[in-house]
């Protein structure tokens, strides 16, 4: 073998270095997984009251505090007696022969140089292993096999990030491969599990209504559709790859009664889909209605369903479920009412439940059992309540101190229904961040809290039945991402695939010479938008646009239009040129306009004949009395000198 081995070397070494397929180093599963692991502190449990002026619970899943954990166990342990489980170390040096050596010997002991009984009982108490020390370990043996008996996955964690405010809607498909999530910065973003690397990165990011916060999502029972409720009156159906297939009608607001409306007329609170008909789905809206739609059509509704209310209003019914078979409807009405109704023919408004006053704040979330007897329901009052349906008098159980700031938080089962979750919101005086507890259903008891956020709250949670993995989203005014726990013994796919797969690297093949663009602005492709304001004064500076009247034009005309100084209009511009319009009576005074018409009339007189005497004392009768040019009359010898004027003009 070391013969080929040198032949080998040899042989390689006439060939460059980067001959060959090259080995690449493959990082182990081990390694990755540890890298994504919770710190112990991130967990709470419920008998560590005694811990509450510890740390706050870690959100790290990073390399660090892994590290940190390591380095920890590493530290040699002052009282190993009571920590230390399964055999102890062999001593460093030689073993003396004391009595005492039992306690330290490791394997059947040496055979015994006499055969004494003493002997034999000692040498057969010490084969094997000794057992483990009885004290603190036994309690922490015993937390194990409870957390064992849940089978939690939380050893792990990974966080989707990418939205910049919280998280305030969760869907996970029913194979587990592609997750959404609504956030308060009006868009949703689409992560695919299968084709998602370590960078943990979106494929696909929608804006389904400009402004307005995305309040809830959800699946189709085949999983190729999905609702998106946010604050409008309308919601929306996309298709699996993020593209819009419809949008509801919104109703007409001026009607008073909301069942002739054809849709919601105020801002969406809550949506499902149906869990067995790809067709129906369920809407609550701010406007005091739930209302059942088709797919099919979007511009009117199947049914309409007005809760019941103590006096006549508009009470928003702030959220909406449906149990596991969809026979039952749940909705949460703003007087902290309870309202279910059964689907049956001839079923109206009235409901068949009604529990009253269930809560003292708004219901944020409402969820049925899989048996439908149980009923869960969270509210802004900071509590959790569990109702048996068969006896709604009282709730069988209540949990307090769930502090809830945001009316999107929700409450789930587990896969075999044994534990039920929800989260927490973060208060301002507060030390304790955002958990995520979980109860026993058939107890009723508290079993654990998770820390997910030292600073953000918890708003959705959900827990896959194929991945076994839990989701939990998060976040504040800043910052938003959905944290998947999982736990590589217990889950599959989901996470374990993208943690595992690393981003491909750069290749040649990769490289693209950058287009050199001389003008980049010349196109409106390259062109930065301008902002508002200005493009409002561009605006108002085209005369077409902004519909600007015409100004007179002092001097020469330009453009087509004649200047004021020769008239407006192109006839009289014309005529003045042609002559054949002269308006000089501007330029005139007026009394030697009248003198020069007096001078004339009187030539016309001396032109005139005797015939015509008559004629002309009626034409003078007419005139009006000059009184400036008596005397002209009188020279003027315009009957041969044989008439005296003053015998017909006597003025």
């Amino acid at each position: 073998m070391e013969d080929e081995a040198e032949i080998y070397d040899g042989i390689r070494a006439q060939f460059p270095l980067t001959f060959g397929k090259q080995q690449k180093s493959q990082t182990s599963l081990e390694a990755i997984h540890n890298a994504t692991r919770r710190s112990a502190a991130a967990t709470a449990s419920k008998n560590s009251d005694d811990k509450t002026n510890e740390a706050l619970p870690s959100i790290s899943s990073s390399s660090k505090a892994w590290l940190d954990s390591l380095r920890n166990s590493k530290s040699p342990n002052p009282n190993p007696s009571d920590s230390v489980i399964g055999p102890p170390r062999p001593p460093p040096g030689p073993v003396p022969d004391e009595d005492d050596d039992d306690d330290v010997m490791v394997g059947p002991p040496p055979p015994p140089p006499g055969s004494g009984e003493d002997d034999d009982d000692a040498n057969n108490a010490m084969i094997g292993p000794p057992r483990p020390p009885v004290g603190p370990s036994s309690d922490l043996d015993e937390e194990e096999e409870e957390e064992n008996r849940y089978r939690i996955p939380m050893s792990n964690e990974i966080i989707l990030k990418g939205h910049t405010k919280i998280v305030s809607a969760l869907a996970i498909d029913h194979s587990g491969s592609r997750v959404l999530s609504g956030s308060y910065d009006y868009t949703v973003r689409m992560f695919d599990f299968q084709g998602m690397n370590s960078r943990l990165q979106s494929f696909r990011q929608l804006e389904p209504f400009e402004g307005h916060q995305v309040r809830n999502l959800s699946w189709s029972p085949t999983s190729d559709r999905f609702l998106c409720v946010t604050g409008s009156a309308q919601a929306k159906i996309y298709d699996r790859d993020g593209l819009t297939l419809g949008e509801f009608v919104k109703g007409d607001m001026y009607i008073r009664d909301l069942k002739n409306t054809k849709g919601h007329i105020s801002g969406l609170t809550c949506g499902e889909w149906h869990p067995k008909t790809k067709e129906t789905i369920l809407t609550s809206s701010e406007d005091g209605s739930l209302r059942i739609w088709d797919v099919n059509d979007f511009k009117s509704q199947k049914q309409v369903i007005k809760p019941k209310l103590a006096r006549p209003g508009r009470i928003p019914v702030t959220t909406c479920a449906w149990d596991r078979e969809g026979k039952c409807i749940a909705g949460g009405v703003g007087d902290g009412s309870i309202q279910i109704w059964t689907l049956k023919p001839g079923w109206g408004s009235r409901p068949d439940i009604y529990i009253e006053k269930s809560h003292s704040d708004d219901i944020t979330a409402l969820k049925f059992s899989s048996d439908g007897k149980t009923l869960l329901s969270r509210s802004f009052d900071g509590s959790l309540k569990v109702w048996d349906l068969r006896q709604i008098k009282a709730p069988l159980k209540v949990f307090d101190d769930l502090p809830n700031n945001y009316a999107q938080t929700n409450i789930v089962f587990s896969p075999d229904e044994q534990l039920f979750l929800t989260g927490t919101s973060i208060e301002k005086e507060s030390t304790i961040g955002g958990l995520l507890c979980f109860y026993d259903s058939s107890k009723l008891e508290l079993v654990q809290r998770v820390g997910i956020s030292p600073s953000c709250s918890v708003v959705q949670c959900a827990w896959h039945p194929r991945l076994n993995q839990i989701f939990a989203t998060s976040g504040d005014k800043s910052q938003g991402g959905t944290h998947v726990l999982y736990d590589p013994t217990l889950s599959e796919r989901g996470a374990l695939v993208c943690v595992a797969r690393a981003p491909r690297k750069k290749s040649v093949d990769d490289f693209e010479a950058p287009l050199v663009i001389h003008n980049p602005h010349a196109l409106p492709l390259f062109r930065d938008q301008p902002s508002r304001k200005r493009q409002r004064e561009k605006i108002l500076k085209d005369p077409i646009k902004s519909h600007k009247p015409e100004l007179p034009i002092t001097g020469p005309g330009h453009g087509g239009r004649v200047g004021s100084t020769k008239g407006s209009l192109l006839t009289q511009y014309l005529l003045k040129q042609g002559g054949m319009i002269k308006e000089t009576w501007m330029e005139e005074d007026p009394r030697e306009a009248i003198l020069n018409r007096n001078l004339f009339l009187q030539s016309q007189i001396l032109m005139m004949k005797r015939n015509d005497l008559i004629m002309l004392i009626c034409m003078i009768s007419i005139l009006p009395k000059l009184i400036w040019a008596p005397t002209e009359f009188i020279e003027l010898n315009w009957l041969s000198g044989r008439m005296d004027p003053r015998t017909y003009f006597p003025w």
